[in-house]
C-alpha cells in the first residue's frame, strides 16, 4: 500500500498501472469504522486496484458545523486500510483540493434532489460534497466508486452527478453497515454517551415501524404515521428535524406507496446528528 499526498505523485502512480487495471474509488473522511471497511471490500471485489481518500472537506461543512472537532484519526485509518488489502490511499491537504481555498473555488450543485432533507437542514453541504467528489473523481479516475446507502440522499445526488456531465464511473451502493442493536454506524456515534447510545436504536426501529405501518395502511395516512413517529422520538429525547417519506428517485414527497420510496430521518440526541434511512418498495 502507497500513501500519497500530492496530486502529481497520485495521478503519475496510477497512470503507471491504469492501462492494465480496473481502478476502484472509496472517497472517505477518516475515522474510520466497519461500514467504511465494507466500502472497501466491495470496492476490492470490483477492480485491480482500490484507492481510498481521506480529506475532511471544510466546503461540506457549515459554520456552526463540527470541522474542527471532527475525528482524525489517520494512523489507525492507514492500519486498518492497509489490512483490507488497498493498494493507494490518497490523502491531500486542504491546498491540494482547495488552491484558492474552499470558499473561493468553482462549486458544483446538483438542483433538486439537493434541495429538501439535508440539504433544507445544512445550507451548502450537499455543494461541498459534489465539488469534492467531482475533483477527486478527476484526480482519480476511477471506473468504479462505491458510496453507502446510509447517506441515501448523498448517493443519488453523485449518481445524478456523474449521469448530467456523462462522467464514465460506475457508482455502485453498497448496504448500510449497522450495530447488532439496528444503529447505522457513524464516525459521530462515539459522540453519544453511555445513555443516549441505549436510545440512539430507535431511531432505526422507528423507521422499520413506519414502513411496515405504510405497507399495510388502508386507513391510515402517511402523514398521521409520521406525526406519530415524531412525536414518540421527540418522547424518548430526539430533536427531530425531519421523518419524511420521498419518492426515492425524484425525492419528490410521496403521500403512498404507488412508486418506489424512502423514509429518510434525521434527528439528534443529545450533541449528535444521527440520520437514517429505509427503502420501500412500490405497493402491488
Amino acid at each position: 500500500m502507497i500513501v500519497v499526498s500530492d496530486n502529481k505523485a497520485l495521478r503519475d502512480h496510477l497512470d503507471a498501472v491504469r492501462a492494465q487495471s480496473r481502478v476502484a474509488f472509496v472517497p472517505t473522511m477518516g475515522n474510520l469504522h466497519d461500514g467504511h471497511l465494507s466500502l472497501v471490500h466491495q470496492a476490492r471485489a470490483a477492480a485491480d486496484i482500490v484507492v481510498v481518500s481521506i480529506f475532511v472537506n471544510p466546503m461540506q461543512f457549515g459554520k456552526e458545523e463540527d470541522l474542527a472537532t471532527y475525528p482524525r484519526t489517520i494512523d489507525a485509518d492507514l492500519a486498518a486500510l492497509k489490512a483490507a488489502g488497498v493498494d493507494v490511499v490518497f490523502t491531500p491537504g486542504i491546498a491540494d483540493i482547495y488552491p484558492q481555498g474552499d470558499q473561493a473555488h468553482t462549486a458544483i450543485r446538483v438542483p433538486l434532489l439537493g434541495e429538501p432533507l439535508c440539504g433544507a437542514q445544512r445550507p451548502g453541504h450537499f455543494d461541498g460534497v459534489c465539488t469534492v467528489v467531482y475533483k477527486l473523481f478527476r484526480l482519480v479516475q476511477p471506473d468504479v466508486a462505491v458510496f453507502g446507502e446510509k447517506d441515501l440522499q448523498q448517493l443519488l445526488i453523485i449518481q445524478r452527478m456523474v449521469q448530467d456531465l456523462s462522467l464514465d464511473i460506475d457508482i455502485q451502493q453498497g448496504l448500510t453497515s449497522r450495530a447488532g442493536d439496528g444503529l447505522a454506524l457513524s464516525s459521530r456515534n462515539q459522540y453519544l454517551s453511555d445513555a443516549e447510545r441505549q436510545i440512539a436504536p430507535r431511531l432505526w426501529q422507528t423507521l422499520q415501524h413506519c414502513a411496515q405501518t405504510l405497507r399495510g395502511a388502508v386507513t391510515v395516512s402517511a402523514e398521521d404515521t409520521l406525526a406519530q413517529a415524531s412525536h414518540d422520538l421527540a418522547a424518548a429525547g430526539f430533536i427531530v428535524h425531519y421523518l419524511e417519506l420521498r419518492e426515492l428517485q425524484t425525492l419528490t414527497t410521496a403521500t403512498d406507496l404507488s412508486r418506489d420510496c424512502a423514509l429518510f430521518v434525521a434527528a439528534t440526541l443529545g450533541t449528535t446528528r444521527l440520520i437514517d434511512n429505509i427503502q420501500i418498495s412500490a405497493a402491488g
